[in-house]
C-alpha cells in the first residue's frame, strides 16, 4: 500500500512537471486558493448553521419556560379554586348521614353554591367548578352538585378514585353534557383541562369528586394565541399522545404538518426519560426543529415546532455568493498571469536555449539577456556559473590527483588493529604452554583494555563494560606494583544498563592507585545507588587520602568557573587533571547540574561521588528514536 502511494505522488509529480508555466500557475491558484477557501467556507457557515440552530433551540427553550411561568399560575389558580370549594361546611354537607333539613337547604343553595359560583365568576379564567356526590341523601343543585353516578362511565374516574385524594389532571377536546347524556352545544367544544380531586370526610371516607375546568386558550395562552409567529408554532401532547393545539390555520398547516404526522415524530418524545430536548426531522424536503420541555404534573409536555428552511437558505446563499466571487477572482487572476507570461516567457526561452548548449557541452556562451527582474538575475547567475564551472573543472583535476596521494600515505600510516590482537594471542597462548598463568591473565587483562580503548563505536557504554576495563586494569596494576590493589563492586544488577561516558570511571580508580597507594596495600569500593533521577557512583579507596586544602581546591576545580585561588598552582601535584576531564565530559554531555564531588580525610580515605542522569542505553535509544520522529 505504501509502495502504491510513494508510485501514485510520483506519477502526479511527473504530470505536474509537464505542465507548462501557465498551466502550474492555474493548477497552484486552485489547489492554494479556490480548494482551500472552498473547504474553509463549508467549514465556516457549517459552524454558523449549527451557531443559528442553536441559537433558535435557544430561543425555542425561553418560549416554552415562558409558557411554564403561565402554567404554574394557571394550576394555582385551579388548585385555590379547589381548595376554596371544598371547604368543612361542604364537606359536612356530601357526608351528612340523614337528608337535610329545609334551613340547612337553603344555607346550601342561596350561600355555598353562590359562594362558589361567586368563585368561578370572578376567575375568568375558570370555566366550572362542580361537586359528585355520592352521598344519596343529598341533593343535586345544578351547576354545582351533581350525582356522582352520572360521570362514573367517564374514562378519568377510575384514575382519580386510584390516587385517594391526590391531584388528577386530564385533558379532552370537548365537555359531556352530564345530565342529557349527549354533546352540549358549540361552545362547550373546545378542548380543556380538569383537576379532578376525590373529596373525603373525614380522612380516607369517600364523599365525592370535585372537579374544576379551565380551557385550554386560557390554561395554554401563548400555544393558543392565535398572533402565531410565521416560522414556529407550539404544541401540547398529553400521556396519552394526543395534540393540541390552536384549530386555526397557522405554520403547522401551511406546513403540511398534520396531527397524525406529527404524532408520529413525536413518538420519540414519549420513549424518552429526558425532561428538556429537541430534535430535527425532514418532511416534503423540509427541515423542521421540534424542542420540548414537559409539564411534569400533567404527566405532558410542551413542544414548539420551528422551520429550518429560512435558515438553511439565508446561509447557501451568502454561501454561494462568495464561493461565486472566489471563482471570478480565480479568472482574473488567470488573464492577468496570461498576459504576465507572455512577456517573462520571451527571455526565459532564450535562457533554455543556452543551457541546452551547456548541456551539450558548449561552455562557450555568449548569453544576451541584460535588465533587472528574476531573469535578467537568472541570467546573470548564469554567466557566473559558466566561469565558475570552468574554474572547478580545472580545480577538480589538481584535487581529484591530492586526494590519490592523501589514501596511499593513510594506507601507510594504517596501524591494523586485528594485527595488535593476533600477537597478544600469540604470546598469550606461549605464556599458557610455559605454564606461566600470571603472564596469561595479564595478556588478557591487557587485551581487553586494547580492545575497549580501541573500539569507540560512541561515546556511551554500560556501567558493566566499563567496570570490566576497569578490572582489567586493576589486574594490570597488581603486576606493575608491589603492593596489591583489590577492587570491590557493590552495584546491583539492575543498574548494569545503566548509561555512562566512555573511559569516566578509569580515570579516578587510576588516580586512586597513583596517589593513594602509598606503602600499603589498596581496596577500592565502588558502589552505586538511585536517588530519585539520578544515579550515585561512589568510588572509595582506603589510601592515604587528603589534607582539607587539598581537597577544597580540588573541589573548586570542578565548579563551572572553577579556578585556583591566589598563590595557588593551577596544576600541582595531585590536582586531578584526570578527575577534571571527567567532569568536563561529564557536564558537557549531561549538564552543569551533574558531575563530581571529592571528600577525603588525610590517612583514611579518599571518595570521588559521581552524579549522572538515571537513564539506560535502551532509554537512550527510545529517546533518539522519539525525537528522530518529532524532527
Amino acid at each position: 500500500m505504501r509502495r502504491f502511494r510513494i508510485g501514485a505522488f510520483e506519477r502526479w509529480g511527473y504530470r505536474l512537471e509537464q505542465l507548462t508555466l501557465q498551466q502550474r500557475l492555474v493548477t497552484a491558484y486552485i489547489l492554494i486558493l479556490l480548494i482551500p477557501s472552498v473547504l474553509i467556507s463549508l467549514y465556516i457557515f457549517r459552524g454558523l448553521t449549527g451557531n443559528t440552530i442553536e441559537e433558535l433551540k435557544k430561543n425555542s427553550l425561553n418560549s416554552l419556560e415562558i409558557e411554564q411561568i403561565h402554567i404554574k399560575n394557571n394550576m394555582e389558580t385551579m388548585k385555590r379554586a379547589a381548595q376554596l370549594a371544598t371547604i368543612q361546611e361542604i364537606k359536612d354537607y356530601l357526608s351528612q348521614p340523614d337528608e337535610p333539613t329545609v334551613p340547612e337547604l337553603i344555607d346550601i343553595d342561596t350561600i355555598r353554591m353562590q359562594d362558589i359560583l361567586r368563585l368561578q365568576y370572578n376567575n375568568p379564567s375558570l370555566e366550572l367548578i362542580r361537586l359528585y356526590m355520592s352521598n344519596p341523601n343529598t341533593y343535586e343543585i345544578w351547576p354545582v352538585f351533581l350525582y356522582e353516578r352520572r360521570i362514573r362511565q367517564d374514562p378519568w374516574y377510575g384514575p382519580v378514585m386510584e390516587a385517594a385524594g391526590m391531584d388528577v389532571w386530564a385533558f379532552s377536546r370537548e365537555k359531556r353534557d352530564v345530565m342529557q347524556n349527549r354533546l352540549s352545544v358549540e361552545e362547550d367544544r373546545r378542548p380543556r383541562i380538569s383537576l379532578y380531586r376525590e373529596v373525603q370526610n373525614p380522612q380516607s371516607t369517600h364523599v365525592g369528586v370535585l372537579e374544576v375546568d379551565m380551557l385550554l386558550d386560557q390554561f395554554f395562552p401563548n400555544t393558543f394565541n392565535p398572533l402565531e409567529e410565521e416560522q414556529a408554532q407550539m404544541v401540547v401532547l398529553d400521556r396519552e399522545g394526543n395534540l393540541f393545539r390552536h384549530p386555526g390555520s397557522g405554520f403547522l398547516d401551511r406546513a403540511g404538518l398534520t396531527d397524525e404526522v406529527l404524532q408520529q415524530q413525536f413518538t420519540a418524545i414519549s420513549a424518552s426519560a429526558e425532561g428538556t430536548g429537541s430534535f430535527d426531522f425532514r418532511l416534503g424536503g423540509s427541515q423542521f426543529l421540534a424542542v420540548y420541555e414537559s409539564i411534569d404534573p400533567l404527566q405532558a409536555y410542551m413542544v414548539k415546532v420551528v422551520s429550518l428552511d429560512h435558515v438553511y437558505s439565508d446561509i447557501n446563499r451568502t454561501r454561494n455568493r462568495i464561493l461565486l466571487a472566489f471563482v471570478i477572482l480565480l479568472a482574473i487572476l488567470t488573464l492577468a498571469t496570461y498576459f504576465i507570461n507572455a512577456i517573462i516567457l520571451k527571455k526565459l526561452h532564450a535562457l533554455t536555449d543556452s543551457v541546452k548548449k551547456v548541456r551539450q557541452g558548449d561552455f562557450d556562451i555568449d548569453l544576451d539577456i541584460r535588465g533587472g527582474g528574476e531573469v535578467g538575475e537568472l541570467a546573470h547567475h548564469f554567466r557566473k556559473m559558466l566561469r565558475k564551472m570552468n574554474e572547478l573543472i580545472a580545480e577538480a583535476v589538481g584535487k581529484q590527483a591530492a586526494a590519490k596521494e592523501t589514501e596511499l600515505a593513510a594506507l601507510k600510516n594504517q596501524i591494523d588493529s586485528h594485527f595488535l590482537y593476533n600477537t597478544l594471542e600469540n604470546i598469550k597462548m606461549m605464556a599458557e604452554v610455559h605454564d606461566h598463568r600470571d603472564i596469561s591473565d595479564a595478556l588478557t587483562s591487557l587485551g581487553g583494555m586494547l580492545r575497549y580503548n580501541m573500539r569507540w563505536n560512541g561515546d556511551y557504554v554500560r556501567l558493566c563494560d566499563e567496570l570490566s576495563h576497569i578490572a582489567n586494569y586493576v589486574n594490570i596494576a597488581n603486576i606493575r606494583f608491589d603492593r596489591q590493589v583489590t577492587l570491590v563492586t557493590e552495584i546491583p544488577e539492575a543498574l548494569m544498563e545503566q548509561e555512562l561516558l566512555k573511559m569516566s570511571l578509569q580515570p579516578i580508580v587510576e588516580n586512586s592507585v597513583k596517589h593513594g597507594m602509598g606503602n600499603r596495600d589498596l581496596t577500592i569500593e565502588i558502589r552505586a545507588e538511585v536517588s530519585g533521577s539520578e544515579l550515585v557512583l561512589s568510588i572509595t579507596d582506603d589510601g592515604v587520602g587528603m589534607a582539607d586544602g587539598q581537597t577544597e581546591a580540588l573541589n573548586r576545580r570542578f565548579q563551572p568557573d572553577g579556578r585556583p585561588e591566589a598563590g595557588e598552582s593551577a596544576t600541582p601535584k595531585g590536582s586531578g587533571i584526570g578527575l577534571a576531564n571527567v567532569q568536563h565530559r561529564v557536564r558537557m554531555h549531561y549538564g552543569k547540574e551533574y558531575g563530581l564531588s571529592v571528600s577525603s580525610e588525610e590517612g583514611l580515605f579518599t571518595r570521588v561521588t559521581l552524579r549522572l542522569p538515571y537513564l539506560t542505553m535502551e532509554g537512550r535509544a527510545i529517546a533518539h528514536a522519539n525525537a528522530a520522529r518529532r524532527g
